[in-house]
């Protein structure tokens, strides 16, 4: 075996490793992938997160909207309603064009006594992640001091499809992943300087995807497992708005949310001493998404000109592990490390009717090299955006912006194996690369004061 490999399968037969991937049932021990990246998907802001919830900031690149006023900041900072009089809403649409290469450099796979054999199939697939549509949008109403508020997202949210004949078809083969964030808001101008906010995070999350099993035999057909689970769940979220002059602060804290969720396991197509291991099982699984501390300025330079920038520090940390449940019952080690995104941009007022806006943003990946599977090729990326806003009245604004997302090439080799712990342990060693990774995203949007 090639030096690299040799590493993975040490690391795969080491006691720890068994220890963390051992489970009860022969096939579920492979299982864990459905809990692993049912939350795990590649996005366009951090690992699994969309940021695309407001037109409005995407064509500034998120760079002020901890700072900025109304409802289309009211996801990032719920304190940005406070001191409202009467009622504003928004509605936004994005499409999200993702594009890249994962491609086998020579991932292989290793059955009982048997010698380590590639792992066969495509071994380039184009474009895994599908295109998709993600809406959002929030109503607000102001009595003066206090406002109330409700934001409707989808902050995780993606497809992935990748060919029955592919590579990496062990680890990933049709993933679903949509959740949807109901957040009511409550906020009060402490002064007219001073602006609190406070809201909670009531999120549901509904998965389905599916990998193939190897059989013991290279001779034999792969075998299958469908898996899905949903399960609603709560968090919650602070913010402050400080505005004096030119200037305005914004900080703001989203808790992690414990998710639990409720799912079942469907496996078909496993053949000799495995076949009893057929048919369909429930099972739980708990997981907790990052928690998010923001920061954000806005700086009016001139009666035209508005200067933004904005730093977010993910707490990425909580996802660390996911934990399984009867009959699994395992732990299974994520390894996530917290990470921040930069965000500087600028608003430039053509006229009263009529706004223009651009940005850059870099955000790091909470996903580490050693850890990364073809269902997360995450990785570090730049965005650069470009907006407009146009009153068509008093109290109508059509939003509209798109943005160039670059991702840095990266490493996919996370070791893995089906069966773990058990007399068929089959480690997959994975080895392949992310490249050629980017992302369209156009958006259209619209705000009403009433």
């Amino acid at each position: 075996m090639r030096p690299g490999v040799t590493r993975q399968y040490k690391k795969l037969n080491s006691g720890e490793f068994r220890m963390k991937l051992t489970s009860g049932r022969v096939f579920l021990s492979s299982a864990v992938s459905f809990f692993a990246m049912a939350v795990a998907g590649s996005a366009h802001a951090q690992a699994f997160y969309l940021q695309e919830q407001s037109v409005r900031g995407q064509g500034r690149a998120f760079s002020g909207e901890a700072a900025d006023t109304g409802v289309d900041s009211l996801w990032w900072n719920p304190a940005s309603i406070a001191g409202m009089e009467g009622g504003e809403a928004a509605v936004h649409a994005s499409a999200i064009l993702p594009r890249g290469k994962v491609s086998d450099n020579g991932t292989v796979i290793v059955r009982p006594a048997s010698a380590p054999a590639s792992v066969g199939g495509d071994p380039v697939e184009k474009n895994p992640i599908d295109n998709g549509v993600l809406p959002s949008g929030a109503i607000a109403y102001g009595f003066g001091k206090v406002a109330v508020g409700l934001a409707v997202s989808a902050p995780y949210n993606f497809t992935t499809n990748y060919a029955e004949d592919s590579w990496a078809r062990y680890t990933a083969d049709k993933t679903k992943l949509r959740t949807f964030d109901i957040q009511p808001t409550l906020a009060v101008a402490v002064t007219p300087e001073l602006y609190l906010g406070a809201a909670l995070n009531i999120e549901h999350a509904d998965a389905t995807l599916g990998n193939y099993l190897p059989n013991l035999s290279a001779l034999l057909p792969d075998g299958h497992q469908t898996l899905s689970g949903k399960g609603w769940d709560m968090g919650w979220s602070v913010g402050a708005q400080y505005h004096t002059g030119p200037l305005s602060l914004g900080v703001s804290y989203k808790s992690s949310i414990k998710h639990k969720l409720k799912g079942t396991v469907l496996t078909e197509g496993l053949l000799g001493p495995l076949a009893g291991q057929n048919g369909e099982i429930a099972t739980r699984a708990t997981f907790s998404t990052p928690w998010q501390a923001i920061g954000s300025v806005r700086y009016k330079a001139t009666d035209r000109l508005t200067l933004n920038a904005q730093v977010v520090r993910y707490g990425w940390s909580k996802f660390d592990t996911i934990d399984l449940g009867a009959p699994i019952n395992a732990s299974i080690p994520e390894d996530y490390k917290n990470s921040w995104s930069y965000a500087a941009g600028i608003d430039y007022m053509v006229n009263p009717e009529w706004t223009v806006r651009a940005g850059v943003q870099y955000g790091g990946t909470p996903t580490r090299d050693g850890e990364r599977d073809a269902r997360v090729p995450d990785s570090n990326r730049w965005n650069f955006s470009a907006g407009t806003s146009y009153a068509v009245s008093k109290a109508i604004t059509v939003d509209a912006a798109a943005s160039y997302i670059s991702f840095k090439d990266a490493a996919i080799d996370r070791t893995t194996a089906a069966y773990a712990g058990t007399a068929a342990q089959t480690p997959i060693l994975v080895n392949g690369t992310l490249t050629d990774a980017s992302a369209l995203v156009f958006s259209l949007g619209a705000r009403v004061k009433f």
